[in-house]
Formats: C-alpha cells, structure tokens, sequence
C-alpha cells in the first residue's frame, strides 16, 4: 500500500483535531497549538488549576494519534528509577537486566510535574533533548515518536518545585486551558462523562502516518524575509531590559519549528507572519522571565508582537 499523500494526512489530523474539540469543549486555540507540538517534534507544556482538562487533554491526544501511552504521577519522594527503570541483578542469568520505566512509551504524561523534586525532574532532561536515556553506562533509544506532555500547577499552589530554566527551555510550547466558557460549560454538564468519550474514542491516525505528517511539516519552507521577522523578535527579547535574559537559539530554532507546524496545520506550504504571531507567546512565554517579579511573563511576551515590526 502506498503511504499516505500529505494532503490524505492534513485530512486525518484535521479529523482528529475535530474529534479532541468534543472532548476538550470550547479550547480549539489550545487544541491545535498541541496538536502543532507533537507536528513539530517538540515537548509540550500544560499550566493550569487542577480540573480544567489537562489530563484529558493528553489521554485524548494519545488516543486519537493511536499511540503508546504512560502516565506518571509527579510526587515530592518520586526517584529518577520510578520514571526511567531499573538495573536488577538476575542470580540465574548472573548478570544485570534492566527493566525499562514508564518513560519508554510514545506519549508520557509527566502530571503535576513540579510537584517532583529538581533531582526528578532532570532525569527527564536527557529523554526529551536526545530521545533516549542513559543508566549504568547503557543507552537505551526511546520509542519512536517520543512526546513528553507535562502538567504544572500554579507555582504559588503549596508543594509545587519550580521547575528550572534548562528544563522549562525543553519544552517547545506552552499552552493553559483556563476556565470554559458558560455555553460550553453548558455543553460540558449536559454532555457525555469525559471519560465515557474516552473510551468511546478511537484512532485516527497510527505511529507511522504520524512521523510521515512530521517529515511533511519539514517541507514547509521559510522565507529569507520571515527569518528577519523571527530574528527581529528574538533580538527584541534579548535587548529589553524587563526581562533576565532573552530568547536563547534553541528557542529561536523552536519558533521556526512550531511556525511551519501551524503554517501545514492551516494548509499552507510557506510560512506567514500570522504563523509566527500565532505561536510565538506558546513559544516564548515560559522562557521569559521578569526582573521585577521573577516569574514568566506572559503578558509582556504578547505585547512583543505589537513592539516590532514585520518586514
């Protein structure tokens, strides 16, 4: 059998996208920003109060893209070898086999992720930049694709550990699902329990056609001009005094990346400035942070867009 034409692949994620729309009520923005993630080849974000949809949100996103899933509770006595696995020595064999955590899946939940101790949270370090880990001097390659999606609670919530610049820098987005709105907290109340709409969903695309959509969003090109626009921005950062520091290169190379994501998502071979305005607060949000209150500064990142100017 053929593979699927890029086109026959916008297709299914346009039908999954519409599928997680009824399961995560009145949020497509948030919606398609994680479907651009996983597009994209990226890690993926989620901060927000307790009950709004992020563990749904990513148990749907397993679900409709048909791929492995693990989810792991973030704790404050979390060990490394609760999330990567363990060497344990084999009398009969005499010697050690590793058994393999709950990290080797396709998709992992890392939920309430700062509420895990920094020790923890930096064994996911080298899993999510090289897509393997190492233990007792053995590399073990991840599964194919490999997304990690993780849940935060507000940092001013008790037991949270505020996760640390390199680690936040390892996720390409970041994205909230905030409060429905009154009609589709209406549609929530009245509908189907979430998770009957679980177990009632079914896969749309497999592992396979997955990689396929992300070799296509690698040929959506990016225009000499645009490249100064997404310079220009991360110049900007950099240069503003409000901030401690500004967009590193890795953020840089995450921008052009979630930008022709969202770019293929919207049927487009060529990247636009609406692209790039789209995704930049995603991109850029959790990376800023603010001098005067020491936390990331959102709001600031949004006014960026209005601060500079497109070529």
């Amino acid at each position: 059998m053929s593979p699927p034409t890029p086109h026959r692949l916008l297709q299914q994620l346009h039908a999954a996208e519409q599928q997680l729309n009824q399961i995560i009520v009145g949020k497509p923005q948030a919606i398609r920003l994680a479907l651009a993630c996983i597009l994209a080849q990226g890690h993926l974000l989620i901060e927000d109060i307790p009950g709004v949809g992020k563990t749904t949100l990513a148990h749907a996103l397993a679900q409709v893209l048909g791929l492995a899933f693990a989810r792991i509770q973030f704790t404050s006595d979390l060990l490394p070898a609760d999330l990567l696995g363990v060497s344990v020595y084999e009398r009969n064999e005499a010697r050690f086999h590793f058994h393999p955590g709950p990290i080797f899946t396709q998709i992992l939940l890392a939920d309430e992720i700062n509420r895990a101790t920094a020790k923890t949270q930096s064994a996911l370090l080298e899993a999510m930049a090289e897509r393997q880990v190492t233990l007792d001097g053995q590399t073990h390659l991840l599964p194919t694709p490999f997304f990690v999606i993780a849940t935060q609670n507000p940092q001013q919530q008790i037991g949270t550990f505020p996760l640390p610049e390199s680690q936040l820098d390892r996720f390409l987005l970041r994205i909230e699902l905030g409060y429905p709105s009154p009609a589709a907290e209406r549609a929530l109340l009245e509908g189907i329990d979430r998770q009957v709409l679980l177990q009632q969903t079914t896969a749309l695309l497999d592992a396979e056609q997955l990689i396929a959509a992300q070799a296509a969003i690698l040929q959506v090109t990016v225009s000499s001009a645009l490249l100064d626009y997404i310079q220009a921005l991360i110049a900007h950062t950099r240069r503003d005094t409000q901030f401690v520091y500004g967009l590193s290169p890795r953020a840089a190379l995450g921008l052009v990346h979630a930008s022709k994501a969202w770019a293929w998502l919207n049927g487009r071979s060529m990247v636009l400035p609406d692209d790039v305005q789209s995704v930049f607060v995603a991109v850029a949000g959790h990376r800023l942070i603010s001098k005067q209150s020491h936390r990331n500064d959102f709001i600031a990142a949004q006014q960026i867009l209005t601060q500079v100017a497109i070529p």
